[in-house]
This record gives structure tokens, C-alpha cells and sequence, in this order.
């Protein structure tokens, strides 16, 4: 069976919180630590290597780059309304009036 983050861990205000603030190190902590996956589940997911995954959790390394962001939150199947707008595909934005 291939890793996936359940629906329930985005209802951990923790996770929520980790989002908001783009702590994408904690994200991953918070999500390995609820649903039991291992780092190299968790890379797998998102297309990060294991080491890099291991820096960004320990703070040594930080998630910048935009697409790289953006494949992390997709990998993890995080819900639209969580991400903000400035994440969501251009084709989900609400329509100008």
C-alpha cells in the first residue's frame, strides 16, 4: 500500500497553524508524528529526498522555492481552503466581478 496523509490530520490545529505560518519543517513533523509515516514515506510523497526532508525538519534547511512549495502541498493532498490563495491553482481562484 503506497503512504498517504489522511483526511484527519488537517483538522489538527497544530498542522493548521504550521501551514498558516508556512513552518513547512514542523508540517512535516506534525504530519510524520500523527499518522506514523517515516521520512522516507513522507519524501516519497512530496518529491523530496530523505536528507533534504531530514535538514528541513531539523531547521537547517528551509523550503523557499514556489514550485517546490507547491509540490510539497500537492504530495501531501493538503485541502485547497488551507493553503491560501496565493497556493491554490489559478483556475480555483474565485472570478472577478
Amino acid at each position: 500500500m503506497d503512504p498517504s496523509v489522511p483526511p484527519h490530520v488537517w483538522l489538527d490545529l497544530n498542522v493548521q497553524k504550521a501551514l498558516v505560518e508556512r513552518d513547512f519543517g514542523t508540517l512535516c513533523q506534525l504530519l510524520r508524528k500523527i499518522d506514523g509515516l517515516r521520512q522516507e514515506d513522507l519524501a516519497a510523497l512530496v518529491g523530496l529526498s530523505q536528507a533534504f526532508l531530514s535538514m528541513l525538519e531539523s531547521g537547517t534547511r528551509r523550503l523557499t522555492n514556489i514550485d517546490k512549495i507547491i509540490a510539497l502541498l500537492e504530495g501531501l493532498d493538503v485541502p485547497p481552503e488551507l493553503t491560501g490563495p496565493m497556493l491554490r491553482p489559478f483556475d480555483a481562484a474565485p472570478d472577478d466581478e
